[in-house]
């Protein structure tokens, strides 16, 4: 999952922005294939967010929670819909991929996903930009980077604190990650 454009981004507004790019574009590479193309793109896809929301419910949610005034009203609202999404993400995994039920649910997921996209760069991410100084969105970026490094690559609804994380992720990381071996999908 190394992507260029992502490892040279200084801090992490940038970072977990061009993975939103990137999570934009394999929702496209999910939608315009089929069979185990198709089924590739999507464990791609999986993956990454997977990875990507564990880092931000671990190093970014609660520094926001600390740093905006609207914090806690911020990270709530995120927290809500990463937990839907986390849902529908287990949902679509027990989908034929090229079942018209499997697309029906992907499609009203993209757009959950992507309007949570944009509510984070928006209310969380351009907030932490204005709050931190570059040193402090540097560090966080690396933090998140070790973070993704050690995350579960499959949803776990429920699993959405910080504490939660610490608890259950590295469990739930072992399993997802010898889970995907065995299937060959990671």
């Amino acid at each position: 999952m190394t992507d260029t454009r992502m490892d040279t981004a200084e801090d992490v507004v940038a970072f977990l922005k061009a993975q939103h790019e990137r999570i934009k574009g394999m929702f496209d590479a999910v939608t315009n294939t089929a069979g185990d193309e198709r089924d590739a793109a999507f464990v791609q896809l999986r993956q990454l967010l997977a990875v990507h929301e564990t880092a931000e419910e671990e190093i970014v949610h609660p520094r926001a929670k600390r740093e905006l005034a609207d914090g806690e009203a911020v990270v709530a609202a995120r927290l809500r819909e990463e937990h839907d999404a986390k849902q529908k993400l287990a949902a679509l995994e027990k989908l034929d991929v090229d079942s018209i039920e499997f697309m029906s649910a992907f499609r009203e997921f993209q757009a959950d996903v992507l309007a949570h996209a944009e509510a984070e760069e928006h209310d969380e991410f351009a907030q932490l930009a204005a709050e931190l100084d570059d040193e402090q969105l540097q560090k966080m970026r690396n933090t998140v980077k070790t973070a993704e490094a050690l995350a579960p690559t499959r949803p776990h609804p429920g699993v959405e604190s910080p504490a939660a994380n610490l608890v259950a992720g590295p469990f739930a990381m072992m399993l997802d990650r010898a889970r995907d071996a065995i299937k060959g999908k990671g």
